[in-house]
């Protein structure tokens, strides 16, 4: 079990690289082992751990939580930004051993003030046919995640001419637009409407404003595929774009069991990760409980992140 955990923690971003360490009592097994893991875990409190979450593991008896990690955990979990509340937190032991089973520590209820996750980052607008050439349009965005002058995103081009520019404001004529350069690959402002060359579906854009040059990647047509969908393992249905919202979108019938999004081939697919909502590249199956009508919706708008959800109407 955990043999030191303190009664609260407040994190800072100050301190967001560094780390919180948690001393641990050795696990018994009933025989002895060589190797064992511990891994910190936490979950909401009163959840009794039905979705824990990892956030730090060692060979030894002192495990390491970064507290970034932990706090994003944490929000993750419920938790409001700025605001203390409990989390419960175990350490799970394991070994290689074959047949011997996981052992898992008493649960500690730890206090946590978690710090905001939002930051204001730099953005490119991306106006184009498949979104009605709005450059007012909030979601149509892509970032500059290391605020470095280089900007990623994805546009989901499904329909239309396959046209677009790259803005950096809500209006034509009042902000610099960028178009097509001089050579393949740059851009100019002002320029000519850029297009896709590869045919509809997600692309993955990046532009680099300091040397005026971009490069697009066409990753395919998103559907959802799996034995709870019409189509079974065998053909996706594809999923239809809202342009408002910037979101993949379908509306159908599932029956009970998985399902998971692809992209006409499993070098690209989506399914659970260890975070509610988000979803991990070629993660686990999504299960579906029960039959019924469903809206399913897949969104890579935030930087570094895809998210889903899948809801009962």
């Amino acid at each position: 079990m955990i043999t030191d955990a303190p009664s609260n923690l407040v994190l800072t971003r100050e301190e967001a690289d560094d780390f919180i360490v948690f001393n641990v009592s050795s696990a018994d097994f009933g025989v002895s082992v060589s190797e064992v893991t511990y891994t910190i875990q936490i979950d909401a409190a009163g959840n009794n751990f039905a979705a824990p979450v990892a956030v730090g593991s060692s060979p030894t008896t002192t495990v390491e939580v970064n507290i970034d990690e932990l706090n994003r955990r944490a929000v993750a979990k419920g938790l409001e930004a700025e605001v203390a509340g409990n989390i419960e937190f175990r350490v799970s032991a394991s070994t290689t051993r074959a047949g011997l089973p996981t052992v898992n520590g008493d649960a500690v209820t730890i206090s946590i003030t978690p710090y905001s996750t939002e930051v204001e980052l730099p953005f490119l607008r991306v106006p184009g046919d498949y979104q009605g050439w709005n450059p007012g349009n909030d979601n149509t965005i892509i970032y500059s995640e290391n605020s470095d002058d280089v900007y990623e995103g994805f546009v989901h081009i499904l329909s239309g001419s396959g046209e677009f520019k790259f803005i950096t404001g809500p209006a034509w004529g009042d902000f610099p637009d960028f178009g097509v350069g001089a050579t393949a690959g740059t851009l100019s402002e002002g320029g000519g409407n850029l297009k896709i060359e590869d045919g509809f579906g997600t692309y993955k854009v990046t532009v680099n404003k300091e040397t005026f040059t971009y490069e697009k990647e066409r990753i395919g047509i998103w559907g959802i595929i799996g034995d709870a969908t019409a189509g079974g393992w065998d053909n996706e249905t594809p999923m239809i774009f809202d342009a408002a919202e910037n979101i993949l979108k379908i509306t159908t019938d599932l029956n009970a069991g998985e399902m998971k999004f692809r992209t006409q081939t499993w070098a690209m697919n989506y399914g659970v990760s260890g975070e509610d909502g988000v979803a991990g590249f070629d993660g686990g199956n999504i299960q579906i409980a029960e039959a019924g009508n469903y809206t399913i919706i897949l969104d890579f708008k935030l930087p570094g992140e895809v998210r889903y959800s899948v809801t009962k109407n």
